[in-house]
């Protein structure tokens, strides 16, 4: 896929995702976690190709200038929306499927001071058509099934089935409504 038609995806999910987009222009103008998501594109392309320090740098400068952080090792499907995005956090070993959505404050983070240089996973796996609710907290090398929604302010440090509803401290999975998972597989994503 091209990157126009990235752009134009990623836009499109936007809107999809944010009832009060009311323009391309304004998404593709004003929307930071949008800003974030190209910016780590090309620094996973530095990274893979082995230029760490510049990817570091300009992810860096990303966090500054958008208050998002996502590490350029981190690995992200595509039509990845960040509603909001100011403190969200995305680790090294990270993994998000498609069309995952993550609110203001979520911190997707490790729980093991070993580096990667020792083949450790540290960061969980976020399936498929996850939504992560604002200030929660997802930590270790945990995964989290596709279409699951977690709550605000969870703390969440164990896998969870698909179509769960992860809730509290420490998040308890449940499983979602079925009208409620049908119209987060329906509703929240593009055809």
């Amino acid at each position: 896929m091209g990157v126009f038609s990235r752009i134009r995806e990623d836009v499109a999910a936007a809107r999809t995702h944010d009832p009060a987009a009311r323009s391309n222009t304004e998404v593709f103008l004003a929307y930071s976690g949008l800003h974030a998501v190209w910016t780590y594109r090309l620094t996973n392309r530095l990274w893979r190709h082995g230029l760490r320090l510049p990817a570091r740098l300009l992810s860096q400068f990303s966090r500054f200038l958008t208050g998002i952080e996502i590490h350029p090792g981190a690995t992200i499907g595509r039509r990845l929306f960040i509603d909001h995005g100011m403190g969200v956090v995305i680790g090294e070993t990270a993994e998000l499927g498609d069309d995952v959505m993550l609110y203001h404050a979520v911190t997707l983070g490790g729980t093991s001071r070993h580096g990667v240089a020792r083949g450790e996973k540290r960061h969980p796996t976020l399936e498929d058509g996850v939504t992560v609710g604002a200030g929660a907290k997802v930590l270790g090398p945990i995964t989290i099934g596709a279409w699951s929604t977690i709550g605000a302010n969870a703390v969440v440090t164990k896998d969870a089935p698909p179509s769960s509803l992860l809730v509290g401290i420490p998040a308890q999975a449940r499983p979602a409504k079925p009208e409620t998972a049908e119209h987060a597989r329906g509703g929240n994503l593009l055809p």
